[in-house]
C-alpha cells in the first residue's frame, strides 16, 4: 500500500497463542476484542459502523478494502463500532468519484487500529476450525508476552452486556409526523437503515434508549413495536426481556431483528447460546418454511436461539431456517402478532430479498388497528 501515513510493523495475537505479523498505517495503537470474519465483498463502511460489531475485531475475507473510499451517507451509526480491522490489502487510493475521502484517513481520524498484509485465508481457516476467540492487535507493542498479558484482561463476549453502550441516550423520531402508523423502536444497537426502511413505508418511528420502560414507549401510542439488532450476549439482558414480555401482553404487533429476535425468544422462554462461529456476511441462504421460498440474506450474529426449546414451545413456530447449518432463523407466535428473524432484512450491505418482512409488519399493524376500530 502506498500511503502518506507512517507505516508500522504490527502484530495480531489470538487467545490460543497463534501470531500473525503485518503492517499498520498511522498512529501506533493497540486494541482487543473478539475476532470474527465477514465474507461480504462490498459494504465495508456499513460493517464498520454497525453497532452489532461493538467489541469485535473484524477480518474481511475480501482482499481489497478501501478501493471505493468512504462516504458520509454510507454509515449505519454515528461512528465506527469495530475494535479493529484485519485485512489483506488496505488501499488509500480509491476509484469512486462521489467518495468523501480515503479509508486510511477514516481509520486514523476515528482512532481504530488496522493490521494488513497478512494471510487472511490462513487466519480465517484457523478461526473456522478453532472457533470464536479473543484477540489483540498492536502496532505499538512488539513483545508477545506483554500482548498476552493485555489480552488476558479482555472480557469474554459471552456474558457481556453491550447494548446500553451503543443505544441512543435520548429518544428521537424519524418519518412524517402526519403518519397514520407509529412504531416504537427499542434501540439495542440499531442500524440506521432499519428505521429508514420503516420511515420509507410511511411510518413515524420513535427510537427509544435500550432501557426505556414499556410504559414510556406506550405513551407514544404506537401501532407496533420494533426490537432492534445490537451487540453482546442476550442471556444477560433481562431488562430488555421484561420489556418485551410487557409488549407481548399488550397484543400489539412486534417485529424483532437479530438481537431483537433473540430477546423475543427469551421472552417466550427460549434460551440462547454462543455459536462456535457466528454468521457474518451478505450471502447467507435462508428458507422461508411458510412459503417454501429461499432468500439470500445479510447476517451478523454470534449467538442463536435453542432449537429444542423452540420445538418444545407450544406458542411458537419456526418460520425460517439457515440452510448452511439448519439453525433457526425466524419464529412467530402461533396466535398473535409477534415475529422475528435472526438476519437483517434491511441489508445495507446485502441483497434486498427479505425486505418484504417490513411490509408484513406494516400489514400487521394496519390489520390490528382496523380490528380495534371495529
Amino acid at each position: 500500500m502506498n500511503t502518506s501515513k507512517n507505516l508500522n510493523s504490527a502484530t495480531l495475537l489470538l487467545a490460543d497463542g497463534k501470531v500473525f505479523k503485518g503492517l499498520s498505517p498511522g498512529t501506533p495503537r493497540t486494541a482487543t476484542g473478539e475476532i470474527c470474519f465477514n465474507t461480504g465483498m462490498t459494504g465495508y463502511q456499513e460493517i464498520f459502523t454497525d453497532p452489532s460489531y461493538l467489541g469485535q475485531i473484524v477480518i474481511s475475507t475480501h482482499v481489497h478494502i478501501g478501493n471505493y473510499g468512504v462516504k458520509d451517507s454510507d454509515v449505519e451509526s454515528g461512528s465506527m463500532k469495530i475494535s479493529g480491522l484485519v485485512c489483506k490489502d488496505f488501499s488509500e487510493v480509491y476509484s469512486r468519484k462521489p467518495a468523501d475521502g480515503n479509508i486510511v484517513d477514516y481509520f486514523e481520524n476515528q482512532k481504530i487500529p488496522v493490521i494488513y498484509g497478512i494471510d487472511t485465508r490462513e487466519l480465517v481457516r484457523h478461526i473456522r476450525d478453532k472457533g470464536a476467540m479473543n484477540a489483540i492487535i498492536s502496532s505499538e507493542i512488539e513483545d508477545v508476552n506483554k500482548l498476552k498479558e493485555l489480552l488476558n484482561q479482555a472480557p469474554s463476549m459471552e456474558g457481556l452486556e453491550l447494548s446500553s453502550k451503543v443505544s441512543t441516550p435520548t429518544a428521537y423520531t424519524i418519518g412524517s409526523e402526519n403518519s397514520d402508523l407509529k412504531v416504537a423502536l427499542l434501540d439495542l444497537g440499531v442500524k440506521k437503515s432499519i428505521a429508514t426502511c420503516l420511515a420509507d413505508r410511511g411510518c413515524l418511528v420513535k427510537v427509544f434508549p435500550a432501557k426505556t420502560s414499556f410504559t414510556e414507549m406506550q405513551d407514544f401510542s404506537p401501532n407496533g413495536y420494533m426490537i432492534s439488532n445490537g451487540p453482546g450476549d442476550p442471556a444477560c439482558m433481562d431488562y430488555a426481556v421484561e420489556t418485551v414480555k410487557e409488549i407481548l401482553s399488550s397484543g400489539l404487533p412486534l417485529f424483532g431483528i437479530c438481537l431483537g429476535h433473540q430477546i423475543f425468544a427469551k421472552a417466550m422462554g427460549i434460551s440462547t447460546y454462543k455459536m462456535f462461529n457466528g454468521h457474518r456476511g451478505i450471502n447467507h441462504p435462508i428458507k422461508n418454511l411458510e412459503t417454501g421460498l429461499c432468500e439470500v440474506t445479510s447476517q451478523n450474529h454470534g449467538f442463536a436461539i435453542n432449537e429444542k426449546d423452540v420445538q418444545d414451545n407450544q406458542d411458537v413456530i419456526t418460520t425460517h431456517v439457515h440452510l448452511n447449518d439448519q439453525t433457526i432463523a425466524g419464529i412467530r407466535l402461533k396466535s398473535g402478532n409477534a415475529f422475528s428473524v435472526q438476519y437483517h432484512p434491511e441489508a445495507s450491505p446485502g441483497p434486498h430479498d427479505s425486505r418484504y418482512l417490513f411490509d408484513s409488519f406494516i400489514n400487521q399493524m394496519k390489520e390490528h388497528s382496523l380490528q380495534i376500530s371495529i
